[in-house]
């Protein structure tokens, strides 16, 4: 089955596509994927449908990378999906911890898989969320799709819950900022985009402190109606300290 799935150049199969090539019957055909995905010979994308090595794996084992086993499972529901969170953090070299499963926000599928040895994340969201990405290309020859820097700190603070990623990410944008590998600019037009109230108020409240112009810190501040409501700066931490009126925030970080 190898031998002619690679003659054919083909890295899916579904079930059917070789039971009348070499002559099985589709119980056999069956019982040969399911041997051979538990063997670690080929890899479930999902029921039905296996990814094959391009060449018989050395070792006798083979797992996809995880940008292939990401691309196979979006592509065959017509998805589109950005690696992000922790995998994001490490790329950009905001945390050096190296992840062992791949986020990925996606407008397809929610919950968790695993294709061969690759354990996904998948974050389903809507497809106006989708955007303000990095390409690049891989050494398997695909391309694989991370959210931009510039997004990855804005989602530090949007999905702070998810990615446990506050106060770090306070510190992150800070530094990014001064080193000048993203602008004021360009956090501000992220955050209107794909960030929420919450977003809004604390990134607002960062720049503030950190003395950026008056002009891009009233252009979110014209996004923000009128509230008695404060969040935290710091969620991790208890509600107590100086109000920030301006922004609705309560400056908790040295509480």
């Amino acid at each position: 089955m190898l031998a002619y799935l690679q003659m054919r150049k083909q890295r899916l199969v579904r079930s059917g596509e070789v039971a009348e090539a070499l002559r099985l019957t589709r119980l056999q055909e069956r019982e040969l994927f399911r041997r051979m995905a538990r063997g670690r010979l080929i890899a479930r994308v999902r029921p039905g449908l296996y990814l094959v090595p391009p060449q018989l794996p050395l070792g006798g084992s083979w797992s996809p990378d995880e940008i292939l086993a990401l691309s196979a499972l979006l592509e065959t529901r017509q998805g589109r999906y950005q690696v992000c969170g922790p995998n994001a953090f490490s790329r950009y070299g905001f945390d050096d911890q190296v992840p062992t499963r791949v986020y990925a926000y996606n407008n397809r599928i929610s919950g968790d898989r695993t294709v061969g040895a690759v354990a996904l994340t998948l974050i389903k969201v809507a497809d106006e969320r989708l955007g303000d990405v990095e390409e690049v290309a891989t050494a398997g020859g695909l391309t694989a799709t991370y959210s931009s820097r510039v997004r990855t700190l804005v989602d530090g603070v949007y999905d702070w819950s998810r990615f446990n990623s506050l106060p770090r990410a306070f510190a992150w944008t800070e530094r990014e900022l001064a080193a000048r590998r993203v602008t004021a600019a360009d956090l501000v037009r992220v955050t209107l985009r794909y960030g929420d109230v919450g977003t809004i108020r604390r990134i607002g409240a960062l720049l503030d402190r950190m003395g950026v112009e008056a002009s891009r810190l009233r252009t979110l501040e014209r996004e923000l109606k009128a509230s008695t409501s404060f969040i935290a700066w710091d969620p991790s931490r208890p509600k107590r300290g100086t109000l920030d009126r301006r922004w609705g925030v309560v400056w908790n970080d040295r509480a």
